[in-house]
């Protein structure tokens, strides 16, 4: 079972702690880890594109002339798809372009990451995560104490306002809660960061 050092707020080192295989000793699965990825992508679709076809186009209800005679192609309104302000032919309506995979895979998927980032020595354990009040400069500072810049997820076992707050207008810093971890924000940071007494509900959860 690996280990890896506890540190406190200047980045010394305070202990160990064990990690579990389940969660930070599996192999890459680079397919399903892009499953999972493309999954949560599509999800997060807004699929709000919409066209009118020539029936729900306003006017054109009137025939533009007689069917015969003028000399003429024949139309029977001005709302046809071959006229300019006409319908639209096959165009794009709001749709939702979320699916799902199976629940095993997609902990897979998250399991995989987080052991790739702990082979990769971007797993930093503190011994406690907090600040003074939700300011971002605060936050700015503490996780410049420890040496984290970037992009930085900060996993937290339980919601801490001020940390969320002061992460707000950090645009490379994502806080989440370990029950609604995602394959995506973990795999788009590039340190993670987590409090000790995180460790042990990580493994609860997605073990």
């Amino acid at each position: 079972m690996p280990d890896t050092d506890v540190v406190d707020l200047d980045k010394k080192k305070v202990g160990k702690v064990q990690l579990d295989d389940s969660i930070f000793g599996m192999s890459s699965h680079p397919s399903i880890v892009h499953e999972a990825v493309v999954m949560q992508l599509a999800s997060r679709r807004q699929g709000t594109a919409s066209t009118k076809t020539r029936g729900e186009v306003s006017g054109g209800g009137k025939k533009p002339w007689k069917q015969k005679g003028t000399g003429r192609a024949r139309a029977g309104s001005i709302r046809s798809p071959l006229w300019k302000g006409g319908g639209t032919i096959f165009g794009p309506l709001p749709r939702d372009y979320g699916y799902s995979i199976p629940k095993k895979k997609y902990r897979t998927a998250l399991r995989a990451v987080l052991s790739a980032r702990f082979k990769e020595g971007a797993i930093t354990v503190v011994d406690r995560i907090e600040i003074e009040g939700p300011k971002t400069k605060m936050l700015v500072q503490f996780l410049g104490r420890l040496g984290l810049e970037g992009k930085v997820a900060i996993l937290m076992d339980q919601i801490n306002s001020n940390i969320e707050r002061a992460a707000r207008n950090l645009p490379g810093v994502k806080v989440l809660q370990i029950e609604k971890l995602n394959v995506y924000d973990l795999l788009n940071a590039r340190q993670l960061l987590i409090p000790q007494q995180a460790v042990g509900r990580l493994v609860e959860v997605w073990s």
